[in-house]
């Protein structure tokens, strides 16, 4: 390993009982171009480390100032001191396993497997967020199994506890932080992105698990520029000025290596915004007039900021005078202000690193706290870690004589410690061994550009995304303190969404986030915007116009209240009622006159009273069915309408026999003393009694609600519980009408007086044609339209026979009385 000793060694270090190793990579750059060393003849054997940056000193400052403060305080860990052994890696790994060794060995040996420690013994390890350094130290220290405490920046490659179980990380989890940017895309109504990448370690694995969760919320990715692939670059940015993404999502932390590629992609899609990792807020420190419309109206995720403030306020005073023979300090002196350190040797390496020649400066000036950030989180981390630490040893009850016996129970401790920062806020690890912490997402504007050099900038809390317990992200959104370029949200889609009342149907192309918007089907809704489905309305519901909500469906059925019809067939049956009754009334009175008699008196009585009761079963009709009224409507209509025709049957049947019987004592004689026509009226009318009595007791008809005929209607009707008797009792009611309307056919030419014949034909032949044009439109049609033709055939059935039998009879008994007699009669015969 003495191929890779760096030159100068940024080391610190102070006994303890216990020890807790540190590894920060406090620079950035390793160089080994530099041939001279002044600390040793064999320069080329020697690197170095140079660009140390101010937030990871602070980092280290941090650390060793909660140690302090632990050994203070009497309570947390009385009966053993606390050490610490600190490296700085320079942000390479070879060096970070050669510091892992050093600090597991002893102060002044690198020996793996040996320890020259004595009593004083190494407890766990502090890393940092940097990919190299912390990727080496887990992969070594775990086949050791040592306890690890990563801060900082959480690792996707390193999150296996199967693989590191005793990798424990006091950091914002990259998986959650990935869910939370798919959430704010969603709240935003963004689906169609592009992606910009490093492609390297976890960024690679981080930009993988982001386009996972993405397609699963189906949001699509037009393109992805790796600057890996620096080649195509130029080629990727060409070909997403032909995009119509407006948003792009920014993987990683903030490199250098960025610039360049946002700034060519800024040029060419003014109105793009970024969706940053927390760790750009750096770029503003000394940011100029060049990165407004680069940042402005951007949206950055990053945990709250948390400081300890007596940790600050110590930290702004450091200066050599406080901390003398700080290297790490010399180094940051030298490269921002070019202060001379207090050894000759190191001043010349660092001139020749730097270029330029370093001047004396006081030893109680501090670094000014404009050239970094006062509330550096890392600061949180750093001290915080060292307490979790802390309070995980003070469960293990340790003394000085129980060295080398905890280190395995410190792992278990570890697990269920919960320690209460500064701030108030519950420490703890979950079964992934990382702290849960909240995400904000933060909307930056620029504004008030004063000067050329000078950027002010705010910074607004658009949302607060909290992991829930299931795992997901829960996010709270405040848009009014949102801003926008041009004042305007982006759009970012590839297609306009889809209003509620339509679905998305696949185009035929390759993404899913582009599609077709058509309406929902006939009875389905959709109320949200860009919906995978329309959903069905219950079965009592239809959708409104839009197919938004479902509505209640409409109750139909011939109305008291609704339907103008309804009072016209109320009057209409009530009049030809009182006809009726009338003409009933008028023979009655009329009783014993010849035209009454010569017409089968008794069975014309019979026929009035069916007509009579004809009119009157409209009714059942009419309103809302109930069960009574189905069960009455279809039989009485069928009994009094066969009562009627078995009367009309027999009234033709009676002047057939008539006109045979001309010689006394024949067979027609004997029939006519009979009165056959009383018979004929009873045995045809029971028959149609008795299918309707067979059918009301097998099957009677009942209240149907039908659902389906109609769209956004419940049909409110009457099922005739069995068609076969139904149409039976129909088809014995047409079989009456067709044999009376034959033989009155038949009979129609004989002698007036005494033949009713021509007349019965013409009622029949109304009769007939009204139910037979009802068969078609019975068939065909539903609801209440049904009930108003079966309406309209009851009345004009029995007002044509009514009209057709009595009418004649009526015009001589009430306007030409003197017809009515019998030697009128005797003569015309």
């Amino acid at each position: 390993m003495s191929g890779i000793t760096p030159a100068l060694e940024y080391e610190y270090h102070q006994e303890g009982d216990v020890t807790i190793g540190g590894l920060i990579s406090v620079h950035t750059v390793v160089t080994r171009n530099i041939h001279y060393n002044a600390f040793n003849e064999d320069s080329c054997l020697y690197f170095h480390c140079i660009d140390p940056q101010i937030e990871k000193y602070r980092s280290i400052l941090s650390f060793i100032f909660a140690v302090d403060e632990i050994n203070r305080d009497p309570d947390l860990l009385p009966n053993i001191t606390l050490g610490y052994h600190i490296f700085g890696t320079c942000a390479n790994s070879l060096k970070t396993v050669q510091d892992v060794f050093q600090i597991l060995s002893g102060r002044h040996k690198k020996a793996p497997n040996y320890s020259c420690r004595g009593h004083e013994e190494v407890a766990a390890f502090m890393v940092d967020s940097e990919f190299y350094t912390r990727q080496s130290t887990v992969e070594l220290l775990s086949q050791y199994k040592y306890t690890m405490l990563s801060y900082g920046v959480a690792d996707p490659l390193t999150n296996d506890r199967v693989l590191y179980p005793t990798l424990f990380q006091f950091a914002p989890d990259d998986r959650f932080r990935y869910k939370a940017i798919v959430k704010c895309l969603q709240y935003f109504g963004w689906n169609w992105v592009g992606i910009v990448t490093t492609g390297e370690g976890s960024d690679e694995m981080g930009v993988r698990d982001l386009m996972k969760l993405m397609a699963e919320h189906q949001i699509c990715i037009d393109f992805i520029i790796n600057l890996l692939g620096i080649q195509n670059i130029k080629k990727k940015i060409s070909e997403s000025d032909k995009s119509s993404v407006n948003v792009i999502v920014v993987c990683g932390s903030f490199t250098l290596h960025y610039l360049p590629i946002i700034y060519e992609l800024t040029a060419r899609k003014t109105n793009v915004t970024f969706i940053f990792h927390e760790s750009w807020i750096s770029i503003f420190y000394g940011a100029t007039h060049f990165s407004i419309n680069l940042f402005n109206c951007s949206l950055v995720l990053m945990v709250p900021k948390k400081t300890i403030p007596k940790v600050t306020e110590t930290l702004v005073i450091v200066n050599p005078s406080t901390h003398p023979n700080d290297p790490v300090l010399e180094d940051i002196r030298f490269s921002r202000f070019g202060c001379l350190s207090e050894s000759q040797a190191k001043n010349i390496v660092l001139e020749r690193l730097y270029k330029f020649e370093g001047m004396n400066c006081s030893s109680t000036s501090y670094i000014p706290p404009h050239i970094y950030e006062m509330k550096d989180t890392n600061l949180y981390y750093t001290y915080v870690s060292v307490y979790i630490l802390a309070h995980a040893l003070s469960k293990l009850s340790l003394t000085r004589n129980t060295s080398g016996k905890y280190q395995q129970k410190l792992q278990k401790s570890l697990e269920t410690v919960h320690y209460t920062d500064p701030g108030g806020q519950d420490i703890y690890f979950n079964d992934r061994g990382e702290v849960p912490f909240p995400w904000l997402l933060v909307n930056w504007v620029v504004f008030n550009t004063t000067e050329v050099d000078v950027v002010n900038i705010t910074e607004n809390l658009a949302a607060i995304l909290k992991e829930s317990p299931q795992g997901t992200a829960e996010f709270v959104a405040d848009p009014k303190v949102t801003g926008w370029k041009n004042d305007r949200k982006p759009q970012s889609r590839c297609n306009e969404p889809c209003s509620p009342g339509y679905r998305k149907a696949p185009n035929g192309g390759n993404h899913v986030c582009c599609y077709d918007c058509i309406p929902c089907s006939e009875g389905e809704v959709s109320n949200i915007t860009d919906s995978e489905t329309c959903h069905k309305c219950p079965e009592e519901e239809w959708p409104d116009e839009k197919k938004v909500t479902c509505l209640p469906k409409t109750y139909e059925f011939l109305s008291y209240k609704e339907d103008i019809l309804v009072p016209v067939f109320l009057l209409v049956a009530l009049f030809l009622f009182t006809v009726t009754l009338l003409i009933l009334g008028s023979f009655i009175y009329y009783w014993d006159t010849p035209i009454v008699k010569a017409n089968n008196r008794t069975v014309s009585f019979i026929l009035l009273v069916s007509i009579l009761l004809g009119f009157l079963c409209v009714f059942f009709f009419l309103g809302r069915p109930v069960d009574i009224t189905c069960l009455l409507r279809q039989t009485s209509f069928g009994i009094f309408f066969s009562i009627g025709v078995s009367s009309l049957l027999a009234k033709t049947i009676t002047v057939c026999i008539a006109f045979k019987a001309t010689k006394p004592g024949s067979f027609w004689v004997k029939m006519v003393l009979l009165k056959i026509s009383n018979s004929v009226v009873l045995v045809c009318s029971s028959i149609q009694v008795l299918i309707c009595v067979i059918w009301l007791s097998v099957s009677p008809p009942y209240v149907e609600f039908d659902h389906h005929s109609y769209p956004g209607k419940i049909i409110i009707q009457c099922n005739e519980g069995s068609d076969i008797a139904f149409y039976i009792m129909l088809g014995y009611l047409g079989f009456l009408s067709a044999v009376c309307f034959v033989l009155a056919f038949m009979v129609r030419t004989l002698p007036d007086n005494f033949n009713e014949a021509k007349y019965i034909t013409f009622s029949m032949l109304l009769f007939c044609s009204v139910r037979i044009a009802m068969i078609p439109a019975y068939v065909s049609t539903k609801g209440k339209s049904l009930v108003i033709i079966e309406i309209f055939a009851i009345l004009t059935s029995c007002a044509g026979i009514l009209g057709c039998i009595f009418l004649p009879k009526l015009y001589i008994l009430l306007i030409k009385p003197e017809l009515n007699s019998r030697n009128i009669i005797l003569d015309k015969k």
